[in-house]
């Protein structure tokens, strides 16, 4: 409420209240409040150690609890093969065999595959803690829309990978070649679910973190490395026999909800990418403590 002046009809001037809403301060505050809760600002470390902490322990519970439906993700398998087919695209199966006859090569995809998924997820998200606190929020709103969209695709779409799938021919290369700590193998396997392949996360985060490495890296060699990540563990998500090929384009289906998300909670259109996708990497960023950048 607000107070007002008034003139009555013998002349007397009185103070009466009225709505905030009628005098406009109402709205301006609450768009205020809005602009503010909106606004990027410098991340706070433990609030983020512990977000992190509870969103990715939240993911694996969700995603594993997810009820395997092995026959329809069996099913699934089939049908997106069948479609790769008719598309033309179906030559997974040949990069698999070609990929497991050089032995330290699938070796070596294996370990890629189990372990720089999350690596590169956390490293990428500590060097923007400390370089770009700017950015921080709205590219890690990003990764965290594209996670939670994925979910539901695990749950409405249950698939199996090339590796399990029946009569596809592929080598399971994890249980070949018995790759150590493997979510995919040994004991571990009970712990995850197996029938989650579509979206492909190792794709959407992957190219979450070569897009961002590469709109806000200073030096070209970082750049570089940024788009070569995702096209790197595209060729090891196949010939894993991890993913199919519409497995990726699930996972860059999801970033793109992602990065929606994250241009309609910090603005709109013409605000964000230079927030999410760095077009304003050149101009003077906001620099964390003791650093460039």
């Amino acid at each position: 409420m607000s107070d007002s002046t008034v003139t009555g009809p013998d002349g007397h001037r009185d103070e009466v209240a009225v709505p905030r809403t009628v005098t406009g301060r109402g709205a301006g505050g609450a768009r205020a409040l809005r602009d503010r809760v909106r606004r990027p600002r410098r991340p706070r470390l433990w609030f983020e150690i512990l977000l992190i902490g509870a969103s990715y322990w939240t993911y694996s519970l969700i995603r594993n609890a997810v009820p395997e439906q092995k026959h329809a993700a069996l099913r699934n398998a089939d049908a997106v093969w069948w479609l790769e087919h008719h598309l033309g695209i179906a030559v997974e199966a040949t990069v698999n065999h070609a990929a497991d006859s050089v032995g330290w090569l699938i070796i070596g995809m294996n370990y890629y595959y189990a372990t720089l998924h999350f690596v590169i997820t956390i490293a990428v998200l500590v060097w923007l803690y400390r370089r770009h606190p700017e950015r921080y929020a709205p590219i890690r709103l990003v990764l965290f829309a594209t996670t939670g969209v994925a979910l539901a695709g695990y749950y409405l779409f249950p698939l199996a990978p090339p590796r399990l799938m029946r009569g596809g021919h592929f080598i399971d290369t994890v249980m070949v070649h018995q790759t150590w700590g493997s979510m995919a193998s040994g004991d571990l396997k009970h712990m995850s679910n197996q029938y989650a392949a579509m979206p492909s996360m190792h794709i959407g985060w992957s190219l979450w973190c070569g897009l961002t490495v590469f709109a806000l890296a200073s030096v070209p060699w970082a750049r570089v490395l940024g788009l070569a990540y995702p096209a790197l563990t595209l060729l090891v998500i196949v010939s894993t026999a991890n993913h199919f090929w519409l497995d990726a384009v699930g996972g860059v289906l999801c970033l793109a909800f992602g990065v929606g998300v994250a241009r309609l909670w910090y603005g709109g259109w013409p605000q964000v990418p230079r927030a999410v996708l760095g077009s304003g990497a050149g101009q003077p960023a906001v620099q964390g403590p003791g650093q460039p950048a």
